[in-house]
């Protein structure tokens, strides 16, 4: 039915559902045991979600129609999740799953040490620590070790900075 023949009151807006984090086209959804268990609790919650008292039926079908939206979006990253378990034995170069200290040798940041793990997209959190093996960061430290200089090229120009530690889950450091 067109919509010029519905009643002002029953136009109901879409729900914003906000993108998950981008993959590039073509890259798999590469996840850590612990991204994928993240993933399974937040769609756990959003299921419980519909249990909830809602106000009026409006209230309700409101938020149902927003659950719904999300639960698409992440039944698809779920489907299409690529768990990837730490090596064993721990490799000396820096993988997916790493956590990685490095030294900044130049730019706004010379002389500090900063440490983070390479986790999959929906997992990244630059508050924990945790950056995406899609960022710019984790490519240019992929198949490094110990020791090992980079150069990361940013906005600001290119800084240098060195590989100072690489361990994997479970205490094993390289």
């Amino acid at each position: 039915m067109s919509r010029g023949f519905v009643r002002e009151g029953d136009q109901e807006e879409a729900p914003f559902i906000p993108p998950r984090a981008p993959l590039p086209p073509g890259v798999p959804n590469h996840v850590t045991p612990r991204g994928l268990r993240l993933l399974q609790e937040e769609r756990a919650a959003l299921e419980a979600d519909r249990s909830k008292p809602y106000e009026s039926e409006e209230a309700k079908r409101r938020a149902w129609a927003e659950i719904d939206g999300r639960l698409e979006l992440l039944n698809e990253r779920i489907a299409t999740a690529h768990v990837v378990e730490p090596p064993r034995p721990a490799p000396e170069d820096v993988r997916f799953g790493a956590s990685v200290t490095v030294h900044w040798l130049n730019g706004p940041q010379a002389g500090q040490e900063r440490s983070f793990t390479i986790v999959g997209v929906d997992e990244a959190s630059v508050r924990e620590g945790r950056i995406a093996f899609t960022a710019p960061m984790a490519r240019a430290l992929m198949g490094r070790e110990r020791g090992d200089e980079v150069e990361l090229r940013l906005a600001g120009g290119v800084q240098r900075l060195r590989v100072t530690a690489v361990s994997y889950p479970a205490g094993q450091a390289v």
